[in-house]
């Protein structure tokens, strides 16, 4: 197995503020199998010497949708070819940037995480929860108002890369169970309104109290656990008290939400990079005015949720959202909190 040993760099671990320097780090195959605050001797290995430079863990970002190639969301247009090519260039991108592990939030599948497995496409390690939940009319419903109802069968999925439509208890249950034996390693649902679903005001609830709670001890018993779309402070609280693991955007937390998250042990992943991008580019990549309406709604709260969460010490993960073309811009993730939180802080998430 072949080995490599760097030598003379500086650690960051992802925990300690407080880089390891010199450090040496020998990895075989795809392990660390020593880090040593002197050298390491190992014979037939690869050397680097790293003087000068940091030497880190590969970070992973939480919220990407890898089979997202247009924001024209919902139209399932092309062959899965189409897909399967864009998804392969999205990973290959992300890892390019130092990412070592994605987790789709809706959309990603069985067959990209074999396709992965087997080494025949590069990428991230990959963690996916299949389609994600909405009831209809939510944001994961992407018909307008005038698109008959008849044009979807009753989950909408023939139409729909994201997500599927499903409505009262049973339904979840079903919904829940069938992404679940397709090899989802959670389930997200969509717990508030959104900015890109054409349907739904962004400051409201979705899903009952009942549904949310099925769903979420469907995947208990599983194993598994829920992700919840969330932007208003109702969804948010609501989400974590009913058990809800992970809370994605939060933008409109309040301060008493954000210290009951952390009570229920939940974490928050903000997802900053796709608002910049789409107050940049949304207008001319044909993102409807209602979207460009409904983000400039929240996206000025945005930095005053992410100071909330500081203060409170809620969990962060780090999470990008980005759509279609902009994918590459992950970078803005970073500076964009780096408004309010400190470079380790941002690195830890």
């Amino acid at each position: 197995m072949a080995t490599i040993l760097f030598e003379n760099v500086a650690v960051f671990d992802g925990e300690n503020p407080q880089l390891r320097d010199p450090a040496f780090v020998l990895v075989e195959g795809n392990r660390i199998r020593e880090v040593s605050d002197r050298p390491i001797r190992q014979s037939g290995t690869e050397r680097i010497d790293g003087s000068g430079r940091t030497l880190m863990p590969g970070m992973i970002d939480c919220h990407v949708h890898v089979y997202v190639h247009s924001v024209r969301l919902g139209t399932a247009d092309r062959p899965p070819t189409y897909y399967a090519h864009y998804a392969a260039t999205f990973l290959r991108d992300i890892l390019a940037c130092g990412f070592t592990s994605v987790r789709d939030v809706a959309g990603g599948d069985h067959g990209l995480a074999m396709a992965l497995a087997k080494g025949w496409i590069d990428g991230p390690r990959f963690f996916y929860g299949g389609r994600a939940l909405s009831q209809t009319g939510g944001h994961g419903d992407f018909r307008g108002p005038g698109v008959p109802a008849h044009e979807y069968c009753m989950c909408g999925a023939e139409r729909n890369e994201l997500a599927i439509l499903a409505d009262g208890v049973d339904a979840c249950i079903k919904a829940v169970r069938e992404e679940l034996r397709k090899g989802a390693h959670h389930i997200k649902i969509m717990g508030s309104g959104g900015i890109m679903s054409p349907s739904d005001p962004i400051d409201r609830c979705q899903y009952s109290d009942a549904e949310i709670l099925a769903i979420v001890d469907e995947c208990r018993r599983r194993g598994a656990y829920v992700a919840a779309h969330c932007h208003p402070d109702e969804a948010v609280l609501r989400s974590a008290r009913l058990g809800v693991r992970t809370i994605e955007h939060a933008t409109l937390i309040s301060d008493a939400t954000a210290r009951e998250v952390v009570d229920r042990g939940a974490f928050v992943v903000p997802t900053f990079s796709v608002m910049g991008a789409i107050q940049s580019d949304g207008k001319a990549m044909g993102i409807a005015q209602r979207s460009l309406d409904k983000l400039a709604a929240v996206v000025d709260h945005a930095y005053a949720g992410l100071e909330t969460m500081k203060r409170a010490g809620v969990k962060l993960g780090f999470g990008t959202d980005l759509l279609a073309e902009q994918h590459t811009r992950q970078g803005t993730e970073f500076t964009m909190r780096a408004e309010v939180l400190s470079p380790f802080e941002i690195l830890r998430s």
